[in-house]
């Protein structure tokens, strides 16, 4: 597919047409069926999700490669792939993909067997590459799902994808819970570790938990300026204990030091909007606020940085981290091109006092309760 799930567009979005809307919950939260958990490690910088006999530890700062698919720069293979060894060395061992990432999962597949080659046995057991799977909302066969599947499997050259993670355009065709079926037969292969989603809502994962989908965790879009996965769908993780893993935690870039004080509103002025997440989030911001409304809330967010002496990326982290049902957070890698390793492992020395969250809450209740404005979870996609 040509759009990019979860990142080829946000509000205003005119994009996959839906006749789907969000429904009362109808009293469902309290009848899931469904028992499953989620404990951290005794190491702060990992996670397990788990349903249950299904299990996987994570880095809770994952690794987005959204960035490897255009937009952000030509991306060197050589190049992308020593990048990718020096996040694994730090600790951040954890690779979120698409098959649609363009070379990402490719790039995967030379990484790990680099891993292999040229690190101990207890390392390679450490690295994670999550995929997702963003089909289209046609007939759902066995033989459909296992192909497709397959492919991802022989791009990351692995036997059994750590976890899958699955989105579904069209909540108006079923079809998303016989491909769920499928997905958990194959798992049962052993050809998937865990199950996951992205991008579905509060509505649609109550029933896919009532049809008994082993699902570990829903990978959303959730910010300090986008807090819609708070309280709704995170009632309903709290309950059955699925997993947040969220993206656009520092909103492209946006929340950085880079784009205090300044003024898009003057040509050339600020630093320009020039890859497809700047552009992403700065839409989120229009539908929040606006550009001043949010110069308060980075200029909140940077004493905050100072007072700990770390950025304010770190501090956006791990706000979001520290957030009920939330697991991982991601942050885009711009792999060969920038850097962002020092920052990230900030976010596990970083406590925040209730001082620094009073100010944050502060900060941010002065924009848009974008669930009002958008809706649910995924909702940006199928408007």
């Amino acid at each position: 597919m040509s759009a990019s799930i979860h990142h080829f567009c946000s509000f205003p979005l005119a994009s996959k047409p839906t006749s789907a809307s969000i429904g009362p919950e109808s009293g469902r939260l309290g009848a899931s069926r469904v028992k499953c958990c989620a404990a951290t490690t005794t190491e702060s910088s990992r996670v397990t999700v788990k349903n249950g006999n299904d299990s996987l530890e994570i880095c809770r700062v994952l690794n987005g490669m959204w960035q490897t698919s255009g937009g952000w720069g030509r991306i060197d293979r050589d190049d992308a792939v020593e990048a990718m060894m020096k996040y694994a060395d730090a600790g951040l061992s954890t690779f979120d993909m698409a098959d649609h990432y363009g070379p990402a999962e490719d790039l995967y597949g030379i990484f790990i067997n680099r891993v292999r080659r040229e690190r101990p046995p207890e390392f390679l057991e450490q690295i994670r590459g999550l995929t997702k799977w963003v089909p289209p909302p046609v007939k759902m066969t066995s033989s459909f799902v296992r192909e497709n599947i397959n492919v991802s499997r022989k791009r990351m050259d692995v036997t059994s994808l750590d976890m899958l993670q699955f989105h579904w355009w069209d909540y108006s065709n079923t079809g998303y819970l016989d491909a769920l079926k499928h997905l958990t037969d194959l798992k049962e292969e052993g050809k998937i570790k865990t199950i996951a989603l992205t991008n579905f809502d509060t509505e649609r994962l109550q029933i896919i938990l009532e049809n008994d989908i082993p699902v570990v965790s829903n990978q959303v879009q959730h910010s300090i300026v986008d807090m819609r996965p708070q309280p709704k769908m995170a009632e309903l993780c709290q309950l059955t204990g699925v997993k947040l893993i969220t993206y656009g935690t520092v909103m492209g870039g946006l929340l950085s030091e880079k784009f205090l004080d300044t003024n898009l509103a003057i040509p050339f002025a600020g630093p320009p909007l020039n890859t497809p997440s700047l552009q992403k989030y700065k839409r989120m911001v229009d539908a929040w606020g606006g550009w001043g409304q949010f110069q308060v809330l980075l200029q909140t967010l940077k004493k905050i940085a100072t007072k700990h002496g770390v950025t304010i990326p770190t501090v956006a982290v791990k706000y979001i981290l520290d957030q009920p049902a939330v697991a991982g957070s991601m942050i885009g890698v711009r792999l060969g091109l920038s850097e962002h390793i020092k920052d990230a492992n900030a976010i596990f020395t970083l406590a925040l006092d209730e001082e620094d969250v009073n100010n944050i809450k502060q900060a941010t209740n002065k924009g848009k309760d974008l669930i009002k404005v958008i809706g649910d979870c995924g909702d940006e996609y199928r408007r």
